[in-house]
């Protein structure tokens, strides 16, 4: 089992801001890669999406996003929707192992396989083995400081990197 992904995403000022790091384990012992690329740009650039869990799955599922928001003219709250709506209900996307973030000018949504597809009322959400790190190093940053959106979740992210051992510093932050 590969595991060993933490993403941050933090909205603030009419930026979102995505993080995530580049590291993969293998079981609980051994790092397999430390500069896999979590963090990309879809839809034109326009959606910018991390991932955590199973690659192949959260790829698939990418791919799935970009078509519904083609479907939808780049309508992110709909598409995800969708997506979150047919992952639930397809018995072969059922077994996809992935969540997501996803954002645009204006949302920033968590996406499950279970159905969920959550906006943050706080404008920070994070995921991953070092999520709840990142999280709170986030919060407290975007409650304590005056940083921007991309410094907050950069930083988060190598506060979760210092304690987490399934996260690494190899910090990748695209921002929409």
């Amino acid at each position: 089992m590969f595991k060993g992904t933490t993403i941050c995403a933090v909205k603030r000022n009419g930026i979102c801001a995505i993080a995530g790091d580049g590291q993969v384990t293998m079981g609980d012992k051994t790092i397999m890669k430390g500069t896999a690329k979590k963090v990309r740009r879809i839809y034109n650039d326009s959606i910018v999406v991390g991932f955590a869990g199973n690659v192949s799955d959260a790829l698939t599922l990418c791919e799935k996003l970009e078509a519904y928001l083609t479907q939808y003219s780049g309508n992110l709250p709909r598409a995800a929707i969708e997506l979150a709506q047919r992952w639930r209900g397809d018995q072969a996307m059922r077994q996809l192992e992935a969540l997501m973030l996803a954002a645009d000018k204006d949302n920033l949504l968590l996406i499950s396989g279970t159905g969920e597809v959550i906006e943050p009322d706080n404008g920070i959400c994070a995921i991953g083995s070092g999520g709840n790190y990142a999280l709170a190093a986030a919060m407290a940053l975007a409650e304590n400081t005056d940083l921007k959106a991309e410094e907050i979740a950069n930083k988060a992210l190598h506060v979760a990197a210092s304690i987490c051992v399934f996260t690494n510093d190899n910090i990748i932050v695209e921002t929409v």
